[in-house]
């Protein structure tokens, strides 16, 4: 079913599953900071749940994939206001039980803080290789493969595929209290980092693990960020389903 919300004069465009129960638990799924809605791990994941009887509620972020505005106004800020407004909508979608946090790279970051910002109204959350690491690459003056002036930072950095960030999402990710957000939330964690990923260090599940009351950490050997080739994104589809199914 496609889904569309409105944020700020903003359409943000989704889509939800829902199984043909009288009661189910829903799943939102965030996409990473250039992905959208229809990244092939989200909908592997998507299908797993899906399987399990777990709705899922996933959209794309402002200025990606098929909602409005400019990615170049894209900051970890501005979404977590469409994931607050994303949440609201699936709080009110009936005869749901339980709601589940599922965030990929950047959007494991924006899942993260969500539940530190509402750890009553979130049942599990799971982190797929959480890009946590942004605010040690802002203040270094790095994003992606792109380099830049941490001093004197850019209106605009030019990235891979014609994307352009905007100077303020490095300038808000230089001080994201990213991890002291995220440590209200007391409830099962899951952390999953691919073993070979070079866009974030383990590094940051590893933190993640370390501020959480109720967590555990996997690490695929070989994946790389994308957990796209081989199966790899099946072993974390299968790991998130399995956590959210106990």
């Amino acid at each position: 079913m496609d889904i569309e919300i409105k944020r700020d004069g903003l359409t943000l465009r989704g889509i939800l599953t829902k199984p043909e129960t009288s009661k189910f638990d829903l799943a939102i799924l965030f996409h990473g900071f250039r992905g959208n809605k229809n990244d092939p791990f989200l909908l592997e994941i998507a299908k797993n749940l899906q399987d399990q009887g777990i709705a899922t509620l996933r959209f794309d972020f402002a200025g990606l994939g098929d909602s409005d505005g400019s990615f170049t106004n894209m900051t970890v800020l501005g979404e977590l206001l469409d994931a607050n407004k994303i949440l609201q909508y699936a709080e009110s979608i009936p005869n749901v039980q339980n709601i589940y946090l599922v965030g990929h790279s950047q959007g494991g970051v924006v899942a993260s803080m969500m539940a530190g910002y509402y750890p009553d109204r979130i049942s599990k959350l799971a982190l797929l290789s959480p890009a946590a690491t942004l605010v040690d690459d802002a203040n270094k003056g790095q994003l992606q493969m792109a380099n830049y002036d941490p001093n004197n930072v850019p209106d605009e950095i030019p990235l891979i595929n014609d994307f352009v960030a905007g100077g303020f999402y490095v300038r808000t990710a230089k001080t994201l209290p990213i991890y002291e957000v995220a440590q209200h939330y007391e409830g099962p964690v899951l952390l999953v980092h691919a073993g070979n990923d070079q866009v974030v260090n383990e590094i940051a599940s590893e933190r993640y693990h370390a501020v959480y009351k109720n967590s555990s950490l996997h690490i695929i050997p070989g994946a790389d960020h994308s957990f796209y080739e081989k199966d790899y994104g099946q072993q974390a589809a299968e790991l998130v389903s399995k956590f959210l199914n106990k």
